[in-house]
């Protein structure tokens, strides 16, 4: 009797702790597993490009990327920043370049791109990153800041896309990540101009991931609620009640890990706490 409540319990212990979590399988097996192969970082091997990624979201991703063994490009107009973040990457070892460009004009595009592959390798992964928030009632904007925000928030994904598209399709692989907000899915008083910058963009992913698919290319989006960052000028400012940078680099890496045969097209990142 004993003997067969010893067995129960063994039983029942594999059921709680033993079989591994849904899409953890590969995680499970490298934590058990002492060899070479389970040392190599998930992303060696990997080039990729963040815009918009020398401070906030965009500097979280590009130093998780690295932390994962992917080679590192990076991008912005502040120079300063752009120094500092491009020395912290080199911290970890893997390949760094950085460019001062403006993702909205196609001639900075296309020699961000062109360096980038020239030093780096072709890029595999790209972090559309890059953004401006400008808010207040829409008939109150100008002109220029319709241009401003469609053009930082929107056309620079168009651009860079395209520009990396053609090297992905030929290489039959790639990861494009859109960083939107929830802003792409709520309307909200003084949002308008911001959110059609990202209900646009939601568009274009959408249409981005059925025209790439084929070429084995996988296009997301990640729709964050508020993120504690310089960035944000709107609602709580309680660390409790928004996300952090990081938070938005750990969804990057999930899908940047999920098994090669399917991917996340949307995930929406929200705090645990309502504001």
């Amino acid at each position: 009797m004993r003997g067969l409540l010893r067995l129960l319990d063994a039983k029942m212990s594999f059921a709680q702790n033993g079989w591994p979590a849904r899409g953890r399988i590969q995680m499970a097996q490298k934590a058990t597993i002492h060899s070479p192969l389970s040392e190599i970082p998930p992303l060696s091997g990997a080039v990729a490009l963040v815009t918009g990624g020398t401070r906030g979201i965009g500097r979280a991703i590009a130093l998780r990327l690295a932390k994962l063994g992917a080679a590192v490009s990076i991008c912005g107009r502040d120079k300063s920043a752009l120094s500092a973040t491009a020395a912290e990457l080199q911290k970890s070892g893997q390949p760094v370049f950085s460019q001062i460009a403006d993702v909205s004009r196609s001639a900075d595009v296309n020699s961000l791109v062109d360096k980038t592959q020239s030093t780096l390798g072709p890029v595999s992964i790209l972090v559309n990153n890059a953004g401006i928030g400008l808010f207040g009632p829409a008939h109150e904007k100008t002109e220029a800041d319709w241009d401003r925000v469609l053009d930082t928030n929107l056309k620079s994904v168009f651009l860079v896309s395209r520009a990396v598209a053609p090297s992905m399709i030929q290489h039959g692989s790639g990861d494009i990540i859109n960083i939107s907000s929830l802003a792409g899915r709520n309307a909200f008083a003084g949002g308008g101009i911001y959110c059609a910058s990202k209900w646009g963009l939601q568009g274009l992913s959408a249409c981005m991931a059925e025209d790439l698919r084929e070429h084995g290319i996988r296009v997301s989006v990640i729709c964050p609620g508020s993120v504690a960052t310089d960035f944000s000028t709107r609602g709580s400012k309680d660390p409790s009640k928004v996300l952090s940078p990081d938070d938005v680099a750990h969804a990057v890496e999930m899908i940047l890990t999920q098994r090669p045969q399917s991917f996340l097209s949307e995930i929406h990142l929200r705090p645990l706490r309502k504001p």
